[in-house]
């Protein structure tokens, strides 16, 4: 009986420790998620095509984990996301 308490225990302590690492996990995820979306939301503010600012604003920042302040230039506040660019050559984020 003291043996399968002792396992039991074990047990328990590795679901807790596996759930901890699971939850940081998850609140960094969310966290990035929420730089992204308020500082893309800002940046892409007067652009023409607003979704396709937040489209490739989005995809850029998930990347480089940072967005230039304003709505147009300011790319050298985040060298990643000045430096990506499409399949043909040009810069991909806005």
């Amino acid at each position: 009986m003291t043996r399968n308490r002792k396992k039991n225990k074990k047990e328990m302590k590795c679901f807790y420790l596996l759930s901890l690492i699971l939850v940081a996990f998850l609140v960094a995820d969310v966290a990035g998620a929420g730089l992204c979306d308020g500082s893309c939301r800002s940046r892409c503010s007067r652009a023409g095509v607003v979704d396709r600012c937040l489209k490739y604003c989005g995809i850029c920042c998930a990347k480089c984990n940072c967005v230039p302040s304003g709505t147009f230039g300011n790319k050298h506040q985040c060298p990643c996301y000045r430096d990506l660019r499409n399949s043909k050559g040009k810069p991909k984020c806005p």
